[in-house]
Formats: structure tokens, sequence, C-alpha cells
């Protein structure tokens, strides 16, 4: 009889036993299941606001229009930037490292550009929009003769996919500019106008070939 009531009491503490190690067990899972997930939750968080800063930081870099970059002169005197243009449509001023811009955020309305000769200086934000859109765009200076200038206009008027305006702070008489491209000629019988045009008017270079330029901004 106490035999018996030894065996069952024995019986009875090793099922115990094995029921703690089983619960001990499963907490321990537990919290390595709970670690695992609060590491995963962790790592998600980290990444979000990793990406959040570079997010933050590029589009900050873009909106100013200085990201980095440098003109490299070719052979043919075309002046090609070497770095990235943004290409954000933003509704703050945007201060580009050169002018007039080859590109760079801009404004969500593009300037008309379907031989649009202006007699006003641009906005170059919206200009710039136009540029991506393939357009070579045609500028000037007070220094400029006014021959030079009726002959540019007159074919400016007659291209598609080109613009002229007035720009007193580019450094040079007359100067075109492409999206990513940009040069000077001495004047409109310049051969270099007509290269410039043929080249970059709906050009390799464009970010949006085919867009419209109709239906923008006409000043």
């Amino acid at each position: 009889m106490g035999s018996a009531k030894k065996s069952t009491a024995a019986a009875r503490k090793a099922r115990i036993e094995e029921m703690r190690r089983a619960e001990q067990s499963r907490e321990r899972r537990n919290r390595i299941l709970t670690v695992a997930a609060s590491a995963v939750v962790v790592a998600g968080l980290v990444a979000g606001a990793i990406v959040l800063v570079q997010s933050q930081s590029d589009d900050s870099t873009a909106a100013d229009g200085k990201g980095k970059g440098h003109f490299v002169t070719g052979s043919d005197g075309v002046r090609t930037w070497k770095g990235t243009l943004g290409r954000n449509h933003v509704v703050k001023t945007v201060s580009y490292p050169m002018e007039p811009p080859v590109g760079g955020d801009h404004n969500q309305v593009w300037m008309n550009c379907n031989g649009d000769v202006y007699t006003k200086a641009l906005n170059n934000m919206n200009a710039v929009h136009s540029l991506e859109h393939g357009a070579v765009w045609v500028t000037y200076t007070s220094k400029a003769t006014k021959a030079d200038v009726d002959a540019l206009a007159a074919k400016v008027k007659k291209t598609p996919y080109t613009l002229m305006s007035p720009d007193d702070k580019q450094k040079d008489p007359i100067m075109l500019s492409a999206w990513g491209h940009q040069r000077t000629v001495t004047g409109a019988k310049d051969p270099n106008v007509d290269k410039f045009f043929a080249k970059f008017v709906q050009g390799s270079q464009t970010p949006e070939p085919g867009a419209a330029c109709t239906n923008g901004l006409p000043q």
C-alpha cells in the first residue's frame, strides 16, 4: 500500500516536472520570439528613419538646385553638365548653380516653347521645365546686337520646341541651352547655332521626349 502511494506520488512529481519543463520551454520560445519581433520592429524603424533622412536630404539638395556637379567643355564648344540634375516639381524658388540653368528641380508648369519668343526675362523654374520637354532655350543680354536678336527670333519662331528670352544675368551676350548642355555663340550667323539646334531640339538628352511645348505659360 505504502509502495503504491510512493509510486503514484513519484509519477505525479514526474508529470509536474515535465509540465514545468514544458512551460519553461514555452516561456523561452516566447521570449526569443518577442526579442526577435522587437529587433525586427526596431530595425524597421531605424531603416525607415534612415530612408526619411535621406529623402529629406535629397529633397533639400534637389529643391535648392545646388546638386554637386560642374561643366565639362567638349571639343565642339558645348558645355555638358556632369552631375545630378533634379527633376522634382517644386513651388518654392530654386537657386540654380548656372545661369541660365540647364536643368534641376522646377515648377510644374512649363513655358510655352513652340517657337515662342519672349521680350521679358522668364522665371527660370518654368523655363527649365521646357528644357525637360526637349526644348532649346535661346537667351541674350543687352550687349547682343538688335540684328542678331531679330535673326535669332526669326529662327526660333519657325522651330518647334524652342523658346527665346532676354537674360541679363548670364555672362555672355548670346547663349543656347538644352537639358544638361549649354554653349555661347558669337551671333545669329554663327554656324554653331544650327548645329546646336540640330543636336538638341528634341535630342537624346531630353528627359521627356515628345512632352508638350504648348498649353503652358505664355508669360
